[in-house]
């Protein structure tokens, strides 16, 4: 095993985490500073969101044409580069296109450390054969990165102000940048798949990769539901606002720690029995969220939702890489991650236009019904690799 790259990853997975909470930490003080209100930050968040379905896509092509360390080097200097242009931002205009080059940046990483994260944690006689266990740790280390930013922009800002304190994470990442010139990429190197399709033609004509990609297209807005709407469901049975803001952190813990618990305990062979059995029990906690009447009720079952949607996502690229040859890993990570962005963008907006009908607890009907489809296509897939 390559040291250099698993510390490389390391690094590198925690900067990407980092990055994937890091508007949600700044942007009170971000929009204070910028004078602009809540429509225009919402507009920060999505635009990060938005680059992800074209970039990781396009990220999947050069990856496996170019090489990782092109498409990594490349994504953290425009990580880099992005921080420090939103730290000197003064105006809107300047902050959104700071965010759109932070969006492609995060979404070449998001490409790469996928692929990277087996050889990074097995020798690579292993990495087929163990591709949940390195999932889930690497998704595991980028949660940790996630949860912690929050807490870090929180101690820094009243200190050293926002413009500094966005330095910061920019300052970390040439950490992963310099390790990288350290690995062994030629060791992870695989010749590229010769089609007149640039291999698209080979993962679209599978019917494994299409149950894997319409799973995320499900599974993704379930999770980015109940971290959107946690506190609202929890606040309107009558928790206040501090427990519900805690317990959507004790969320956030659970749904790290599962993956970690995953890895280190999901026996070889269980990946898509462990898939399907999670997903029904995302049936069951919607539902749940949809009758509950009781606040104690509730709470738990946020609680709980960490646990059950934690190990979905890794385990599931997990079984798509296994299944799919090396050589086209980029490009399938791309076509995953494109497919499943589509339904992170488009289902929650649904949920929020029903609730402005109903409420937030009845539009999770929507989210249960992504979960009994989740399940069935989770069904499937077992069937078919049986």
């Amino acid at each position: 095993m390559d040291w250099m790259l698993t510390w490389m990853q390391v690094a590198a997975l925690t900067i990407g985490g980092m990055c994937h909470s890091l508007l949600g930490s700044v942007k009170v003080p971000l929009a204070r500073k910028l004078k602009i209100d809540e429509a225009r930050v919402g507009g920060l968040v999505g635009i990060f969101g938005f680059t992800l379905i074209p970039t990781v896509l396009a990220a999947g092509f050069l990856v496996d044409a170019l090489g990782k360390q092109a498409v990594l080097s490349g994504g953290f200097v425009l990580l880099i580069v992005s921080l420090a242009l939103l730290s000197r931002a003064k105006t809107f205009g300047v902050a959104l296109f700071a965010v759109l080059l932070l969006g492609v940046g995060w979404s070449a990483l998001v490409n790469v450390l996928n692929v990277t994260s087996p050889p990074a944690f097995l020798p690579l006689d292993q990495v087929q054969s163990r591709m949940a266990y390195a999932m889930n740790l690497g998704d595991f280390i980028f949660g940790m990165g996630a949860f912690s930013t929050p807490i870090l922009m929180a101690v820094l800002i009243p200190r050293i102000r926002l413009e500094r304190a966005l330095l910061v994470p920019a300052a970390v990442a040439v950490l992963p940048l310099l390790l990288g010139v350290g690995v062994d990429w030629q060791r992870l190197f695989t010749p590229p798949a010769q089609t007149a399709a640039g291999g698209l033609d080979i993962l679209l004509s599978d019917p494994i990769v299409w149950l894997c990609c319409l799973a995320f297209f499900f599974h993704v807005p379930i999770e980015a539901s109940v971290a959107a709407w946690a506190t609202t469901l929890m606040t309107d049975k009558g928790v206040s606002e501090g427990r519900a803001a805690t317990l959507l952190s004790v969320f956030w813990l659970t749904f790290t720690g599962s993956r970690l618990l995953t890895a280190l305990t999901l026996p070889h062979g269980a990946d898509t029995l462990l898939v399907t059995t999670l997903a029904a029990l995302c049936i069951a906690f919607t539902l749940g969220f949809v009758f509950s009447r009781w606040a104690n009720l509730t709470s738990v079952l946020v609680v709980v939702a960490g646990l059950i949607l934690g190990p979905i996502f890794p385990t599931l690229i997990a079984i798509l890489l296994s299944h799919v040859e090396p050589s086209l890993h980029g490009r399938t990570v791309g076509v995953f991650f494109c497919v499943g962005g589509i339904g992170w963008t488009v289902i929650p907006m649904l949920i929020g236009a029903y609730a402005k009908q109903t409420s937030v607890q009845r539009a999770f009907l929507v989210a249960a019904g992504c979960a009994v489809v989740l399940t069935g296509m989770a069904a499937m897939l077992g069937a078919r690799l049986r």
